[in-house]
């Protein structure tokens, strides 16, 4: 069963968008994520700013 996340800090890039939350361990992640349609890019990572690094340099396949 997967857990319900709170995003915060959430911000749009292009299509792309970053969002932290807290995982199951109370831990900060960062988690992007491509609104495109059939697109299906999404990530998560331990810093803010590898997030928003692959959010600018992403290019959607669609």
């Amino acid at each position: 069963m997967s857990a319900q996340h709170r995003f915060r800090h959430v911000i749009r890039v292009g299509p792309v968008q970053v969002a932290t939350y807290n995982d199951d361990r109370g831990r900060e992640k960062h988690a992007t994520a491509c609104t495109a349609p059939d697109c299906g890019f999404s990530s998560d990572y331990h810093d803010r700013a590898a997030a928003e690094l692959a959010a600018h340099t992403h290019r959607c396949q669609a």
